[in-house]
């Protein structure tokens, strides 16, 4: 049997925009939910989601079950071991948050490959568990480096400034721009739509593609998200399963309790 090809791979380098969807819900039963929507790709996330690796394990289950969903895991942080964690686990394609220097992006490279003679230095553990089917794809160690898909997610002023070298890190498939994180070091704490925000996204995406990588990024305003997908950017997320939620209940109960949005700002300091 054949290691599967990685089709959201596949698609981001044949230039082939792919739409997904965050979730932080941490549960299987709300995956499911997900993914019978039809996104292209579903975003588990591990680094500001309560996920472990079994409730991810669960996920991937869920989602797999729903072949027009590609499944992303996002590492809580570009830890080797725990990298070789999530691919075990059967993930294909991992985003790994809070890479600022070219140097990190390459130990995400090494992390995410099994040694072999192929210029990338793998220093992945042999194992494969549930990635390998437990040893029913016979050729797995050999055929994953082909599969396996890193994104890397820039999102301070230090990772701007590395932007060209990070993206030129051979084994280096997407950079993913965060726009809260990234808003943050540019000195606008909450406020990713600023002018100076923004015109840096901007200036990423173009220098990501003249790069030969894929360009990511997440936003649920439907219309900057077409926006960066005009500009050439390839997997944008274009909601959160957590804010989805959050949205729609408040605005529901809203139609018959007009009072509850002060409730709730009474609670969270904020308004939906």
């Amino acid at each position: 049997m054949k290691t599967p090809v990685n089709r959201f791979k596949k698609a981001i380098s044949e230039k082939r925009p792919q739409i997904g969807l965050w979730m932080g819900l941490a549960n299987s039963y709300s995956a499911e939910l997900c993914a019978l929507a039809g996104f292209d790709w579903l975003l588990v996330d591990g680094e500001h989601a309560p996920n472990d690796l079994r409730s991810i394990q669960q996920q991937l289950q869920v989602i797999a079950g729903y072949p027009a969903n590609n499944a992303i895991a996002r590492v809580p942080v570009g830890d080797t071991p725990l990298i070789k964690q999530y691919l075990d686990l059967g993930v294909e394609t991992l985003l790994v948050p809070m890479i600022d220097t070219p140097e990190q992006a390459a130990q995400c490279v090494q992390a995410m490959h099994y040694p072999q003679d192929d210029g990338k230095g793998g220093v992945r553990g042999m194992g494969g568990a549930r990635a390998s089917r437990w040893g029913m794809l016979p050729h797995y160690a050999k055929e994953a480096n082909e599969q396996v898909c890193l994104l890397v997610q820039v999102e301070s002023r230090a990772a701007l400034n590395n932007l060209d070298a990070i993206a030129h890190t051979p084994g280096v498939d997407g950079v993913f721009i965060g726009p809260a994180d990234l808003s943050a070091s540019l000195g606008h704490v909450g406020n990713p739509s600023h002018p100076d925000v923004q015109a840096a996204i901007e200036d990423a995406i173009v220098r990501i593609l003249k790069a030969g990588k894929a360009p990511g990024i997440l936003t649920p305003d439907e219309a900057l998200a077409q926006h960066y997908l005009s500009l050439g950017a390839l997997f944008v997320a274009v909601g959160l399963d957590t804010q989805i939620l959050v949205r729609q209940t408040a605005a529901l109960v809203k139609k018959f309790k007009p009072d509850a949005g002060m409730v709730l700002a009474a609670h969270s300091g904020q308004v939906y």
